[in-house]
């Protein structure tokens, strides 16, 4: 590939020929892709060869990059106030390093090209905001960085192109971080998948004066967070058009929820704002209850709804009689329980007589998911019931029958 002395050839020093200077630089960049997940020092190795190389080498070696130590991101600020060319090359950024690492570094370096203000923002807030491409962040860093990351959310040049973001915030004693300092990652108008997680969020997320036009999200996922359900309610107006939404927490919180409801129903009621848009609900909280059937006639796109337990669909027993039954989505094609069935005797026989009702409350039905108990084995009638409903019933854990 290099351009050097070759063998001699009557005493004349012959050139060795660049054979892939012909090459379109497409061609020159699959190769350069090829090379650099192969090794990342030998593609380093061929962007010194000559500028065109240097060029179509540094948008692949700066595609994506991972702060795995605070030192890393200030080296690369530093390279950035050298070459302010690469921010916009940068299509992914993944942060991801404990607070300890962190303590004993200054963090206020001057960016070149940056139009914040080195005293009211750290150096990596800074570096970020020079990346006018950026598609996807990733952050897992200390909550020192918390407020810097979302001051730039709220800037209105910033992050145009990003596509993804995942946020989880290190804070002391395995606390929540507040979500209320990353708010305006809810109103970026091109985002359209959100992970977030250990995040709580107790009030709505914005001021009348600030809220925020239709926004591209699509997915938003919710992991071990303590989300008050009028907030989620808030920030849910927003996407135009939010197909799936997860919500997952442990069978024990640590710490103890506080700013959200126990009842399974009142998060279904946040998301009806997007009841004609999701297609997938997954609300994985073993500890919430179900104090009434859940009400979802209205989400009319919905396919897939993927509960805890069959009373959070139910509402479990109570002494007051039942007036109504559940109102499945018209278009549901696969219902799941991720834990074991019958530990509510009402609730079993509702589920037994909803399934034998399906041809008429959930037509387009095609599969139910369940976990069988040790000591609650899958009823016949159930099996049964799905049989003559002509649909899937999957038990997880039992094998296959021949």
């Amino acid at each position: 590939m290099s351009v050097g002395p070759g063998k001699q050839n009557g005493g004349v020093a012959v050139a060795r020929q660049d054979r892939l200077a012909d090459l379109p630089d497409e061609v020159l960049l699959r190769i350069f892709e090829t090379a650099g997940r192969l090794s990342k020092r030998a593609l380093c190795n061929v962007s010194r060869l000559n500028k065109r190389y240097h060029v179509l080498a540094d948008s692949i070696l700066y595609n994506t990059i991972q702060f795995d130590t605070p030192e890393h991101h200030l080296i690369f600020s530093q390279s950035l106030g050298r070459r302010p060319r690469r921010g916009s090359l940068i299509v992914g950024v993944r942060l991801a390093y404990p607070t300890s690492e962190l303590s004993h570094l200054s963090l206020d370096v001057p960016v070149h090209g940056s139009h914040y203000e080195p005293s009211r923002f750290d150096g990596l807030s800074r570096s970020l905001s020079t990346m006018s491409n950026l598609e996807m962040l990733d952050v897992a860093a200390p909550d020192t960085l918390l407020h810097g990351i979302g001051t730039i959310f709220n800037g209105p040049f910033d992050f145009a192109c990003l596509k993804s973001c995942t946020l989880f915030y290190q804070c002391p004693d395995d606390q929540y971080w507040d979500l209320r300092e990353n708010i305006h990652i809810f109103s970026h108008p091109a985002l359209e998948t959100l992970v977030v997680k250990r995040a709580k969020l107790a009030d709505p997320g914005f001021d009348y004066l600030e809220r925020p036009h239709d926004t591209a999200l699509k997915k938003l996922h919710l992991i071990e967070c303590d989300i008050n359900e009028d907030a989620l309610s808030d920030i849910l107006e927003f996407p135009e058009a939010l197909t799936e939404f997860i919500m997952t927490q442990t069978a024990e919180p640590k710490p103890e929820l506080e700013e959200g409801s126990d009842d399974v129903g009142d998060f279904i009621l946040a998301l009806k704002s997007a009841c004609e848009s999701l297609e997938t609900i997954t609300i994985d909280c073993p500890a919430l209850t179900g104090r009434k059937a859940l009400r979802m006639r209205e989400f009319t796109a919905l396919k897939t709804l993927r509960l805890n337990w069959d009373y959070q669909l139910f509402g479990k027993s109570s002494k007051k009689p039942r007036m109504h039954s559940v109102g499945l989505p018209p278009e549901l094609e696969t219902l799941e329980f991720f834990n074991e069935l019958g530990t509510d005797e009402e609730v079993n026989d509702l589920l037994l007589f909803t399934v034998q009702s399906m041809g008429i409350i959930g037509r387009k039905l095609k599969t139910l998911v369940v976990v069988e108990g040790e000591d609650r084995p899958i009823s016949e009638e159930l099996i049964e019931a799905c049989k003559s409903q002509d649909f899937s019933l999957d038990i997880i854990g039992r094998f296959d029958e021949e």
